[in-house]
């Protein structure tokens, strides 16, 4: 991709007043996010009355156990589904962005960690393949994944009529992406306070945050689907080689 012949080369000063322009709509933006997220910090709340269990590296534990020492529980649904070999691509993209945050979480009161539907032993290989070290346990035995809308049976996607993103829809996979939040109180009881899903979960891809200030943006309009271009995060050198053999074998 040129991006250089598609753009107006300038002197500074003109340069300096069309970037001063962009940034009324950059604050405009700021402001309206601000505005957004107070909305959502305002959204009623669920009780949870389901006893949610989930097997984990101490064993069998309920939801409340998740938060550890703190009140805020946020979760990733991460697409693992058992015998899959490995997670989601996309999923993983999420998750890469997690460890550097914790420490952070945690001095605010929050524990963030992943759930998916897999047996553990399948998540633990997977996590320790990816040299990750946050938190992740298993639902395997649980109607959590189900309730939350992130995992389906093969019937319900062959209906094409799919309850994901607060809407019926087509679907291709049994097991979907989100982002669940939840409080537990000094009680110990759980609420339910947030859920987002589809492009809502980019907000862990920080990467992407980065590649939209770059000239070529996220680069994906030519591709079958925008994340094609996406790999585990070991798999990225394979990935070149074998593009480049392919222009080899071409040239």
């Amino acid at each position: 991709m040129n991006t250089q012949a598609t753009h107006q080369i300038v002197s500074r000063s003109e340069w300096l007043a069309a970037r001063k322009e962009l940034l009324t709509e950059e604050k405009r933006l700021t402001r309206q996010m601000d505005a957004i997220n107070a909305r959502r910090r305002a959204l009623p709340w669920v009780k949870i009355q389901k006893d949610y269990q989930f097997n984990s590296r101490k064993g069998r534990v309920p939801l409340a156990a998740l938060f550890g020492g703190n009140s805020q529980l946020v979760i990733q649904h991460f697409m693992l589904g058992a015998g899959w070999g490995e997670g989601c691509k996309s999923c993983s993209f999420m998750a890469d962005h997690t460890d550097g945050m914790l420490p952070h979480l945690a001095a605010r009161d929050v524990t963030m960690l992943a759930v998916s539907s897999a047996p553990l032993a399948e998540i633990e290989a997977f996590k320790q393949r990816l040299a990750w070290r946050f938190d992740w346990v298993s639902s395997e035995g649980s109607s959590f994944n189900r309730d939350f809308h992130v995992s389906f049976t093969e019937d319900e996607i062959a209906t094409g009529k799919i309850n994901y993103n607060y809407t019926n829809q087509d679907f291709p996979k049994t097991e979907a992406p989100g982002i669940s939040v939840f409080y537990r109180d000094a009680e110990g009881n759980v609420f339910h306070t947030y859920s987002v899903y589809g492009r809502g979960v980019e907000l862990m891809m920080h990467t992407y945050r980065i590649l939209d200030l770059t000239p070529n943006g996220r680069n994906e309009d030519g591709l079958d689907w925008p994340q094609q271009w996406v790999r585990h995060h070991d798999r990225y050198d394979a990935a070149a080689k074998d593009a480049s053999q392919v222009q080899e074998a071409t040239a």
